[in-house]
């Protein structure tokens, strides 16, 4: 059975700080990379992250924080990336220390921009990581139910399913239920996707169409999350209606805790992007999932409608009402 050794969490946002309250509920010792020395010192001082998930209190002798990135890939053996996609090159951008020989996970639903990888590719084809190192975990999970403990179903996607189920075993709890996948790829893709749509969601929302057509809405992404990972990354035994990805695709389209709905919403409402991302004051990555998702689209040549007309909302400016309209009549 494979140890997973040593885990460090990379990344210091709401849903890093859930993830290592999980971690470390099991092994009773993380490392944690956070980039500002300033928010260590007021973690170390409060017993919690001073930015996010405030309510949730942390044992500080079972943490080693640091804000060198290199020192933390140097003595953990796992590492999960839990930053913004947008963020993720500008970390490793520091990074000196050989990490192919570790075990790699990415908590990230995001794309890295300009290189329109996805981030087990990234790490694959920039450091060189075998992709029976690279895993990813997914699901319908919003940080903020897991800091309450509320009842969740992660999925954690690897091609070695030893180092998948191990990683599980740590994960696994009384408000967490897991299970393991091979699809690396394709959950990466559907938790792009989803965010894509999530803000689509919240576009609707905003302009008052209803529940109803919320409905249809969702009934059509799903369909059209199916279609692009049919046609990049084909693969026998995945079924669109597991949770990790119809789950996840409804959580985030639905909940109130969804920033990418929440973004949306604030378009749909006439907020043009740049004063929606000021106000939210946090990241929504449909934003750049949808720029990174049509370029590769571009290639790939799939009917996407939705993923279409979210583009062209906040890239090509054209009125919400306008393309929604557009969009409402193409359903059935």
């Amino acid at each position: 059975m494979y140890d997973c050794g040593k885990i460090a969490i990379i990344g210091g946002g709401s849903w890093a700080t859930a993830i290592a309250k999980i971690v470390v509920s099991h092994t009773h010792h993380i490392g944690w990379y956070m980039r500002r020395d300033d928010r260590i010192d007021d973690f170390r001082r409060m017993g919690h992250n001073p930015a996010y998930l405030t309510s949730v209190h942390f044992d500080i002798d079972e943490i080693y924080f640091d804000s060198d990135i290199n020192r933390i890939c140097q003595q953990y053996d796992t590492l999960v990336f839990v930053t913004p996609s947008p963020y993720l090159k500008s970390h490793l951008k520091k990074l000196k220390t050989r990490i192919r020989d570790k075990f790699i996970l990415t908590a990230i639903k995001g794309i890295v921009p300009d290189e329109n990888l996805v981030c087990s590719e990234y790490f694959h084809q920039v450091y060189d990581v075998p992709y029976e190192n690279l895993a990813c975990i997914g699901g319908p999970s919003h940080a903020e139910e897991v800091a309450l403990e509320r009842l969740s179903y992660l999925t954690v996607g690897c091609s070695d399913h030893d180092k998948a189920q191990a990683f599980c075993d740590v994960l696994s709890s009384e408000f967490i239920k897991t299970k393991t996948s091979s699809d690396v790829v394709g959950i990466e893709y559907s938790s792009v996707l989803k965010n894509v749509y999530a803000i689509a969601a919240g576009i609707c929302s905003g302009l008052k169409y209803g529940d109803n057509f919320q409905a249809v809405l969702m009934a059509n992404a799903v369909q059209e999350m199916n279609r692009f990972l049919t046609a990049v990354y084909p693969l026998d035994d995945r079924s669109i209606y597991d949770s990790v990805y119809l789950g996840d695709l409804l959580v985030t389209g639905y909940s109130n805790f969804s920033r990418n709905r929440t973004f949306g919403s604030m378009i749909g409402k006439g907020y043009s992007v740049k004063s929606a991302q000021i106000e939210m004051e946090m990241i929504a990555e449909g934003y750049f999932g949808t720029k990174c998702m049509k370029e590769i689209n571009r290639h790939c040549h799939v009917n996407m409608p939705i993923l279409d007309a979210v583009y062209n909302i906040l890239y090509e400016r054209i009125a919400p009402q306008i393309e929604i309209k557009l969009l409402t009549d193409s359903f059935r």
